[in-house]
C-alpha cells in the first residue's frame, strides 16, 4: 500500500509522529501546493533518484544508522513504517525541492535586480523633449532596445520548459508586462501615432527580441517630432510604472521570493526530524540551470 500524500505547513513547527505517514496527517500544503508544480517531481533538470529494492541490501537491513540519524537503517529507510519505500521517495522529493527552491530564489532575486535596471532604462527615455537632438533620441531608443533584449536573452531560457523558472508565475508575468508595455499601440494616439511601433520599435513574436527601424524613426522625427516625443514620454511613464509594480512589496516577484525563502528555512530547520521520520531520501543531483543558480545562491545568499 502506498503512503497517502503528507502535507507540512512551513509556517508551523513540525510535530514528529511516524503514524502521520500512514494517516496522511500534518500539513505540507504551503510548502508544495504554492511552490511546486505537478511536474516538479520529474523536473528534467534533476537526475532521477535511484530506486533500489531493499532486497538488494541483504539481510542486515536495520543495522548501523545512516548519516547519524537514529532509527534509520541502510540504505536510509525507516523500517518502522509500514511503507518505508514510499516515505523514502517522498524525502527524495523534499531533497530535490530544497535545491530547486534555492535555485529559484537566486534566479528570481537576479530577475528582481534586472527589472529595476529596466525600470531605470525606461526612466531615461522620459527625459526626451522636443529640444532633444534627433540623433540623441535615436541613441536613447537604441540603448533601451539593447537593454531590453539583454533582459530577454538572460531570462527567457530560464522560463522555457525545463528551465529553472519554468511555470513560475512571477517570472512569466514580468516578461508579459514588459513586453505588453512595448507593444501597446495607444501611446501617442493623441498625436496621431500608434505606440512605439510607429517609431520603428517592434518585437519579433518568435524570439521576443525588439528591433529599431532607424529609417522609420527618422521619418517620423522629420514629419511629427512632437508626436514622437509624446509617444516616448507616455511609454516611459507606463513602462516605469509597470516595472515598479512588478517589484513592489507583496506583488509577484517579492511574494514568490518570500515564499521560497520561508520554504527553504522550513526544510533547513526541520530536515533532521523529517529524515528521522521518513528516511534520508536520495541526495539531489542538480544539473544545468539549477546547478548554476544553486551555486549562485550558495555564493550570495547562503548563511
Amino acid at each position: 500500500m502506498k503512503i497517502p500524500p503528507v502535507f507540512i505547513d512551513p509556517l508551523q513547527p513540525k510535530q514528529s509522529n511516524s503514524s502521520s505517514v500512514n494517516k496522511g496527517g500534518g500539513s505540507f500544503d504551503a510548502l508544495f501546493s504554492q511552490l511546486v508544480s505537478d511536474s516538479a517531481p520529474t523536473n528534467p533538470l534533476f537526475t532521477p533518484p535511484l530506486s533500489v529494492p531493499l532486497s538488494q541490501f541483504g539481510q542486515n537491513v536495520g543495522i548501523n544508522p545512516v548519516g547519524g540519524i537514529t532509527g534509520i537503517s541502510p540504505p536510509g529507510r525507516n523500517m518502522a513504517l509500514s511503507d518505508p519505500e514510499s516515505a523514502y521517495e517522498m524525502m527524495s522529493l523534499i531533497n530535490n525541492c530544497e535545491v530547486l527552491f534555492k535555485a529559484q530564489f537566486s534566479e528570481l532575486s537576479r530577475m528582481r535586480s534586472s527589472v529595476s535596471h529596466m525600470q531605470q532604462a525606461g526612466q531615461n527615455l522620459g527625459g526626451i523633449t522636443v529640444s532633444t537632438d534627433n540623433d540623441r533620441i535615436q541613441t536613447l531608443l537604441q540603448s533601451f532596445v539593447s537593454e531590453y533584449n539583454s533582459w530577454v536573452q538572460r531570462f527567457n531560457p530560464a522560463m522555457q520548459q525545463g528551465g529553472v523558472l519554468a511555470g513560475t508565475q512571477a517570472a512569466q508575468v514580468s516578461r508579459y508586462e514588459l513586453e505588453q508595455s512595448i507593444s501597446n499601440r495607444f501611446f501617442g494616439a493623441g498625436a496621431g501615432l500608434n505606440g512605439l511601433g510607429s517609431l520603428g520599435i517592434t518585437i519579433d513574436p518568435a524570439t521576443g527580441l525588439a528591433t529599431l527601424d532607424v529609417a522609420r524613426l527618422s521619418s517620423q522625427l522629420s514629419a511629427n517630432k512632437q508626436g514622437v516625443v509624446a509617444t516616448v514620454q507616455e511609454f516611459s511613464a507606463n513602462f516605469v510604472k509597470s516595472a515598479s509594480l512588478l517589484n513592489s512589496s507583496g506583488n509577484f516577484i517579492e511574494r514568490q521570493i518570500d515564499n521560497l525563502d520561508r520554504a527553504i528555512d522550513f526544510i533547513r530547520d526541520n530536515k533532521t526530524s523529517l529524515q528521522a521520520e521518513f528516511g534520508t531520501g536520495d541526495e539531489a543531483k542538480p544539473s544545468g540551470q539549477v546547478a548554476q543558480a544553486l551555486a549562485e545562491y550558495n555564493r550570495t545568499f547562503k548563511t
